[in-house]
């Protein structure tokens, strides 16, 4: 019954907005693969593809900052992941935004001594400032999932690797992270969705080439905000499902060769452990 209610109320709605003019259903066919839209898509794909790179390498580093046995290093880390994840990401951005005005020029040289070089920024390439914004941020967030990786693999591999002479830092990247993978990759694939989405945030630099800005200059120009906003909609939507597919196949590839289940030797090990005997 209450299946038959839902499918009810889906056809009321679905008819409602099939009718419904303020929709403007002929504007959205029209602009949903206009050049300008379809340009600002690729445009909302690289800030995302770029953004991420920056958040996976500096999210891996400070993961293992924040494991490392030096405390100036898990401090530093600490910091930054206190700083980015405690402050709204709108405002990060609006304050990437206002670089051009808070450093108008930088200068690098000996302190107190001769310059090296300086540079201006008095017209920064916003598109660049907006990837610098969404990826710091996202790094604070990354380093958590990627540490939360780390720390599932089991500290007995660290340990034979130490015994077998490797460095602290070879360990981690030829044996921790490898394995941490399995673990790492759902969460990322969550991350860089919802980064897609995130994009439209970066209006606040402002940059407005990206989807949802795009779409909203178009629809403000033609006085019809709404036809234009469910493009941007469909194009988020679209993007989106090809990377959950993407995602899909990406952890059945890193979950080849676990298991859920116990082996014999294992299932040997905990009945011998039940019966009080030692294991070998």
């Amino acid at each position: 019954m209450a299946a038959i209610v839902i499918v009810v109320l889906i056809g009321l709605f679905v008819w409602g907005a099939a009718t419904n003019e303020a929709y403007g259903w002929q504007t959205y066919g029209k602009y949903l693969f206009d050049q300008r839209i379809s340009q600002a898509a690729w445009n909302t794909l690289q800030l995302t593809i770029y953004s991420m790179i920056l958040a996976l390498v500096l999210g891996v580093l400070l993961a293992v900052m924040r494991l490392s046995p030096n405390p100036v290093l898990k401090a530093v880390s600490w910091t930054y992941l206190w700083v980015f994840r405690g402050t709204p990401i709108y405002v990060q951005l609006v304050l990437w935004g206002l670089v051009p005005v808070i450093y108008k020029n930088i200068q690098i040289g000996v302190p107190f001594g001769p310059k090296l070089f300086e540079f201006t920024l008095s017209d920064p390439n916003v598109f660049w400032l907006a990837v610098l914004g969404l990826g710091l941020n996202e790094a604070a967030y990354m380093a958590e999932i990627i540490r939360a990786g780390i720390n599932s693999v089991p500290e007995g591999q660290t340990e034979a690797s130490v015994a077998l002479g490797m460095s602290w830092t070879m360990t981690m990247r030829r044996i921790v992270l490898p394995q941490a993978m399995r673990v790492i990759i759902p969460p990322t694939g969550n991350e860089f969705i919802s980064m897609l989405k995130t994009t439209s945030l970066v209006t606040a630099i402002p940059y407005s080439f990206e989807l949802y800005g795009r779409s909203k200059d178009i629809g403000v120009d033609l006085f019809q905000p709404v036809p234009l906003l469910l493009v941007a909609s469909t194009w988020y939507l679209a993007i989106t499902s090809i990377l959950m597919v993407g995602q899909y196949y990406l952890e059945r590839h890193y979950a080849r060769g676990a298991s859920r289940k116990l082996t014999s030797k294992q299932l040997e090990a905990l009945a011998k452990a039940q019966m009080g005997e030692p294991h070998p």
